[in-house]
């Protein structure tokens, strides 16, 4: 299905949906675990982002362009406030737009992300875009790159089902895409506006993410008013696809008190 341009699924019934937002190198399919686990209970959405799958990309692409786009996604299936649910890029996506828009927002779930870009100047932001963007200059594909990438992220334990699932995820990223969306990421910076954050708000980290490390996120949520912060061992970067049951649990408590 698609709407407002952006190509979904959705399973499951309930008078506020669960939108899930993946990360750079995913797709809907990043949130299949979600997508069984909450459903009994909610109506869960999970999207692929403008330029991956069927959805249409947008040029420029910016954070604020992003939220719009997600509200447009909202306006065209006629859903007043969502919970949003996003990891990695996803849960700035999410954040980025309950910034913007916080009266279409009804809770956060940010799972592997952060407030900002972990840069604080450019020249960290341009030897970032450099190191994800150079095996592509040097002829790579992006799925000779997914081989090589998504093990580094996960956990110690993830299960090569999941592994499996991720590296054919990112293979499928258009490489174009995956080359607006990494520069659009180094832009990203909400450390101020979290403060002031004024809804339910529930962050999940794993213990071996690098990328958003728990440690992080959990001063992050130490920061913003009222946020549950959970951490699940052995987990990486791809948290809710490694570690399925113990994020379910997690969203499920944290969805079960506010429904």
């Amino acid at each position: 299905m698609k709407v407002a341009g952006l190509e979904y699924v959705e399973i499951g019934a309930g008078d506020t949906p669960i939108i899930c937002m993946h990360g750079i190198g995913g797709n809907r399919a990043s949130f299949a675990p979600q997508l069984k686990a909450l459903a009994p209970s909610h109506r869960v959405i999970a999207l692929n982002l403008p330029g991956y799958g069927g959805s249409d990309a947008i040029d420029p692409l910016s954070f604020p362009e992003l939220a719009a786009c997600i509200v447009a996604f909202l306006d065209g299936l006629e859903i007043e406030k969502a919970h949003l649910c996003g990891q990695s890029i996803g849960g700035m996506i999410a954040l980025e737009t309950a910034c913007l828009y916080p009266a279409r927002v009804a809770s956060l779930a940010l799972i592997a992300t952060t407030a900002a870009f972990g840069g604080r100047d450019d020249s960290f932001k341009d030897a970032f875009i450099d190191a994800r963007l150079a095996p592509l200059d040097a002829g790579q594909t992006l799925p000779d790159l997914a081989l090589s990438f998504v093990p580094e992220i996960t956990g110690p334990k993830a299960a090569q089902e999941a592994i499996t699932s991720a590296i054919a995820s990112m293979a499928a990223v258009p490489e174009a895409t995956y080359r607006n969306i990494v520069r659009c990421l180094v832009t990203f910076n909400r450390r101020a506006d979290i403060t002031s954050l004024n809804l339910p708000v529930c962050l999940i980290a794993g213990s071996h993410d690098q990328n958003a490390p728990a440690k992080t996120m959990g001063r992050m949520a130490e920061k913003i008013p009222g946020a549950a912060f959970h951490e699940i061992a052995d987990a990486g970067h791809l948290v809710n696809l490694e570690k399925g049951p113990e994020t379910n649990a997690i969203l499920n408590a944290f969805y079960g008190i506010l429904t």
